[in-house]
């Protein structure tokens, strides 16, 4: 499949610094991606992949390895090398006719040195698994996740498996590559019990007296959760500091396939009987939204006033308050919240989110709409 849409980023990108980094959890595509836009590229080609033991050797003499080449450079699995960053920069200040593009599996924050070595000289582009408003039909990928092997499977048992194994893999080999020695057994159980927060506020304290540890410690594991793209850390917007908001963050996973399997669940009909079905289906939502209008996590936030109103995102884009709430009801309604946070925020439009298809009005600018209605009209902003 092509995203159109990243392979614009980054040409965009790269009219504005020689270095583009593509960054994404594993296996979201991002090679794929790469090799589309090498596809396009009208510059001599140079490809190295970190994980190929044959690259890997290459570029243990960085310097002698690159300073002659010119034109696209494309360096993969850029986490597992992080000492070459200092190189680029010297190769990009003797002002060739080179571009890099790097891809790697954790964010700018893991990866520390690609901000500090390569400041003014690099554009970051966050690539996600896919989301609705990428892919011909939405049957599979709520229960399945975005994740192109796992949504694509030919069976939902095999999509099940497969993220069976992504999980493992993360915790025993991506987790030690970028530097962490924390052992898998205890980073699962404390995604394990993040499955029963998806959606809610995140208490350090709390999951530290569960896990016997420090709540610093529970801190450090959640920055690395949201620092590989697993974990969403929700901002609380502070709009007024005389009223008593809401001041933690929420969290959620960004994947609604792999939340789902570390609360095993295989399948759409275990889905269906399952109390976390509301929470899950609210989740994909709020992620489905966010990829439509491609907002930075940075951007993105929530509300809410202690026990007087909340709501669930809210993002600026265009100029423009939008606020959404996400209900897994067959008709929601108008409530004092809504209401509340209208008018606290200054919104410019609430949407009301749910599974349905009809789409009505609940007040001036209030409006419930589907979720698969919100994210294809998305593209025709005028019917929004």
């Amino acid at each position: 499949m092509e995203r159109p849409y990243y392979l614009k980023q980054m040409q965009d990108r790269f009219c504005v610094n020689p270095v583009v980094a593509l960054l994404g959890p594993r296996q979201c595509g991002k090679t794929t991606l790469a090799k589309q836009f090498m596809q396009v590229a009208t510059q001599a080609i140079y490809y190295f992949d970190l994980e190929n033991p044959v690259h890997l050797a290459k570029l243990q003499e960085p310097m002698l390895a690159l300073e002659s080449l010119e034109g696209l450079i494309v360096i993969d699995e850029i986490q597992r090398s992080p000492n070459l960053f200092p190189v680029l920069r010297v190769l990009i200040d003797q002002h060739r006719n080179r571009n890099f593009l790097i891809l790697g599996s954790a964010s700018r924050d893991l990866i520390a040195q690609s901000s500090e070595t390569l400041a003014g000289r690099i554009s970051y582009l966050e690539c996600a698994p896919f989301h609705l408003h990428e892919i011909i039909t939405s049957k599979n990928i709520f229960y399945r996740g975005g994740f192109p092997r796992s949504l694509l499977a030919d069976s939902d048992a095999i999509s099940f498996r497969w993220r069976e194994d992504y999980i493992t893999t993360f915790l025993e080999r991506d987790m030690p590559n970028l530097g962490f020695r924390i052992p898998a057994r205890t980073m699962r159980r404390f995604w394990m019990m993040l499955a029963h927060y998806h959606g809610q506020i995140f208490n350090a304290s709390e999951l530290g007296g569960s896990l016997g540890v420090a709540h610093t410690t529970i801190r450090h594991y959640l920055d690395i959760l949201v620092g590989t793209f697993m974990m969403r850390e929700l901002t609380p917007w502070i709009a007024n500091l005389q009223k008593r908001q809401v001041k933690m963050p929420k969290i959620y996973f960004r994947d609604s396939g792999l939340f789902l399997s570390l609360l095993q669940i295989p399948n759409l009909d275990a889905l269906l009987f399952n109390p976390k079905l509301g929470a899950a289906w609210e989740g994909y939502a709020l992620e489905q939204v966010i990829g439509a209008h491609q907002i930075p996590s940075e951007a993105c936030f929530y509300w809410g006033v202690h026990q007087q109103a909340e709501l669930d995102l809210l993002l600026f884009d265009g100029g423009k308050r939008l606020g959404f709430e996400f209900k897994y009801q067959d008709a929601p309604i108008m409530t004092k919240s809504m209401r509340i946070a209208m008018e606290f925020l200054a919104l410019d439009t609430l949407y009301v989110i749910y599974p349905g298809e009809i789409r009505y009005h609940l007040a001036d600018n209030i409006e419930v709409i589907g979720l698969e209605s919100y994210v294809l009209d998305f593209n025709n902003k005028d019917t929004l």
